[in-house]
């Protein structure tokens, strides 16, 4: 049985690290009345960097097969986005080679183009037969300090075994 579970926590470490998405969309902007927009300023920026992240399988319990893996996120991000992130991923891989999905959620601190504070990451990842879509976004109205407004979307390369992060976000700026 525990052998069973360390299969599945690689398997699910192998899954997370080859779920990366093939096409990036670019956040959508807000309507806002003309009132609102005298009110905001809004700047849309890209950023990018790499991270190193650690995965530690979390071992439920109850004793039995576990149909949902879940696993520990921890992540120091490097470049525009100076920082930590510690999080929960739960994963499902199926009897078909190459088919699974996880969801994930982050709790990211630092600095973002040298504005500092937290928000939130969601992640929703699926793979088909080896068909990979990933989408990581904001989480709305998660941004504190500076961040206080922050939306976007994440995605993530992997190349060599090195992570790195495109990030394009918009920040409403009160006036």
């Amino acid at each position: 049985m525990e052998s069973r579970n360390r299969v599945k926590a690689g398997a699910i470490i192998s899954l997370s690290l080859f779920l990366t998405p093939g096409a990036f969309v670019r956040p959508q902007t807000r309507s806002l009345s003309s009132a609102a927009r005298q009110k905001e300023a809004v700047v849309t920026k890209h950023a990018r960097g790499t991270f190193e992240v650690k995965m530690s399988p979390q071992v439920d319990d109850k004793a039995g097969d576990q149909p949902v893996g879940r696993m520990s996120i921890d992540k120091r991000f490097h470049g525009a986005l100076e920082g930590t992130s510690k999080g929960q991923m739960l994963a499902v891989m199926t009897e078909v080679k190459d088919s699974a999905g996880y969801v994930a959620m982050e709790r990211v601190n630092g600095t973002l183009d040298g504005q500092s504070g937290s928000f939130a990451l969601q992640h929703s990842g699926t793979m088909k037969r080896g068909a990979q879509d990933l989408t990581i976004t904001v989480v709305p109205d998660s941004g504190t300090g500076q961040l206080v407004g922050l939306t976007g979307k994440m995605i993530i390369n992997i190349a060599d075994g090195k992570h790195s992060y495109e990030f394009d976000y918009t920040l409403a700026k009160a006036h």
